[in-house]
């Protein structure tokens, strides 16, 4: 934040209509009832949405499409630019670049789409009723896996620099904008906006266990918790879809050896059916039991990246209306009576 370059809004719109010209740009758009990404053009840049969370869709889907041929050969396309993401959903990208970037089996595709990729991050200056990013040690305030942070006051567009490559992207800008250091009350202004939103999501997370301890809540759960809180699930796997860090997929062999990856979730009937019908899984209590503890205990076994970045959009998305932060907070509460 420190080193925030201030640009004007009559400025900050040319440098908008120059980001056209040289990238495929997503930014969030509202539409009342959701905001999500959407194409930008001359014709939409001035109904983006600025640090507001957050948009519906998942960052990943920008680089993990729901079904895609990995054989086709990989196209060489005009970079893309990502606006207004979240902290939540950069911070799901450190989990994914470890699982698709691990240095023994790198996923080309994935690689070629970040590689060409720049992500704008911007400050959450309000938070919707089942964010819950600081439980889990997340700041609604870009610091990792974004290329430039972007935060807007009444007069002014403010841009931070995080990566050599924002620091180019700055470098271009300044090439046809003056760009002016924010001055200290304007840093003030953004600091007490990200200060009160901070202290909104404690308050009302309070009783909200950490990542590590509802892992540990996770082992000591029994199985009634499990049972009554799954009764609801219609296996629709929403949840999973919907969630910025789960990834699993099916590899289809198809015909002329074309490999097509798809979207797979753990909540589907089938996910761990194998040869002769076996099914771990069978059972809905244990599939929704499984997700959880894939998040909370497998995960931060084998990664060092968190499982659930607090965006809450499971909850959102739920068709049985399941809070998966209300079962954490049973869970705690039942420990601390003890």
């Amino acid at each position: 934040m420190a080193n925030a370059q201030k640009i004007n809004w009559d400025d900050w719109s040319r440098v908008m209509k120059k980001f056209i010209t040289d990238y495929r740009i997503f930014a969030p758009l509202d539409y009342d009832i959701y905001m999500d990404y959407e194409p930008i053009d001359q014709e939409n840049m001035g109904a983006i949405v600025y640090n507001k969370p957050k948009p519906t869709t998942p960052l990943k889907t920008f680089f993990l499409p729901v079904k895609e041929n990995l054989t086709d050969e990989i196209e060489i396309e005009k970079p893309l630019m990502v606006m207004g993401i979240p902290s939540c959903d950069l911070a799901g990208l450190s989990i994914l670049k470890e699982i698709y970037l691990d240095s023994q089996f790198t996923d080309p595709v994935f690689k070629k789409r970040l590689d060409n990729c720049v992500l704008i991050g911007t400050d959450c200056f309000s938070s919707q009723e089942h964010c819950h990013c600081t439980s889990y040690g997340i700041q609604p305030i870009p610091s990792e896996n974004a290329d430039l942070s972007l935060a807007t006051l009444d007069n002014a567009v403010l841009l931070t620099p995080i990566t050599e490559k924002g620091d180019r992207i700055m470098t271009e800008i300044h090439s046809f904008i003056d760009l002016v250091p924010a001055s200290g009350e304007e840093l003030n202004e953004l600091k007490a906006k990200q200060t009160e939103v901070v202290s909104d999501l404690n308050h009302r997370n309070i009783n909200l266990p950490d990542y590590q301890t509802t892992g540990q809540l996770m082992v000591q759960a029994d199985e009634e918790v499990w049972r009554r809180y799954s009764q609801k699930c219609v296996s629709c796997g929403a949840c999973t879809t919907i969630c910025p860090t789960c990834t699993c997929f099916l590899l289809i062999d198809k015909p002329d050896f074309e490999k097509v990856r798809q979207l797979d979730a753990c909540q589907y009937p089938g996910f761990e059916r194998v040869a002769a019908g076996e099914d771990p899984l069978h059972s809905l209590t244990k599939r929704f039991r499984n997700r959880y503890f894939c998040k909370y205990v497998w995960k931060p076994q084998k990664f060092n990246a968190i499982a659930c970045t607090g965006c809450g959009r499971c909850i959102e998305a739920c068709i049985g209306k399941i809070n998966k932060n209300e079962m954490f907070e049973e869970l705690n509460s039942t420990v601390l009576s003890v």
